[in-house]
């Protein structure tokens, strides 16, 4: 396998000061497909938010895209955001601005400034995920699987190393869910790593892949069984 793109070592997570994950041992590869499943309150929000910088790393050893998360600074979180794409279950779209607005509005947050090169990048990100015609749309136009579609083109706009998706499919019903998990799939395929949190076993089975799980504080790797 390539480059590590992620990997802990005896890492504590905390959310406050209760003590969430313990000893969490992982490595990601670039290249990677890979699921983290566990129950509601298991710490997967906890686990994912530490990742993007938005819960700092206080035990253990950690690198993400080449950012150690140990020692990351207030000012560099912006740096690492741009080197991950982050998808949330509930989109988190501008409802006041059309689609095209909203992708420009992220790429001039991260310090692009060239109208033409933007343009290009938003016409790209949007054909990758099947939704190059609605531009003009605003968000509430959208079915909530479309909606989900744009959240994944906004997370692919710099470049991303890593792709963190957190329960992207838990507001969507069974068969946007299938649909949004084939971007999912292709965009893997083109080189991408994915780190994905679900609590969807009925998309697991269907697109297996590496399975880490988190329980009784722990992340460990679940062995899947040949259905």
């Amino acid at each position: 396998m390539g480059e590590t793109i992620l990997q802990l070592q005896d890492v504590s997570i905390f959310q406050k000061e209760s003590l969430v994950l313990n000893k969490v041992d992982l490595e990601i590869k670039k290249g990677e497909f890979v699921y983290l499943i566990g129950k509601t309150g298991s710490g997967k929000s906890s686990f994912m938010k530490t990742l993007y910088g938005d819960l700092p790393l206080r035990k253990g050893a950690g690198s993400i895209v080449g950012f150690d998360l140990k020692t990351l600074r207030e000012k560099d979180i912006p740096y690492l955001r741009r080197k991950l794409g982050i998808v949330f279950q509930d989109f988190k779209l501008l409802p006041d601005r059309n689609i095209k607005n909203n992708l420009q509005f992220v790429l001039k947050a991260t310090g692009w400034k060239d109208q033409a090169k933007m343009d290009k990048q938003i016409e790209n990100v949007l054909d990758k995920v099947g939704m190059k015609t609605k531009g003009f749309k605003f968000p509430h136009e959208l079915s909530g699987g479309e909606q989900q579609r744009i959240a994944i083109a906004r997370a692919l706009l710099n470049d991303p190393e890593l792709i963190l998706a957190d329960e992207p499919t838990g507001n969507l019903d069974p068969q946007t869910s299938v649909e949004v998990m084939k971007v999912m799939q292709d965009i893997n395929k083109s080189g991408r790593t994915i780190l994905m949190a679900t609590h969807d076993y009925a998309l697991i089975l269907k697109y297996p892949s590496k399975t880490l799980k988190c329980d009784g504080n722990k992340v460990f790797e679940v062995v899947q069984r040949a259905v």
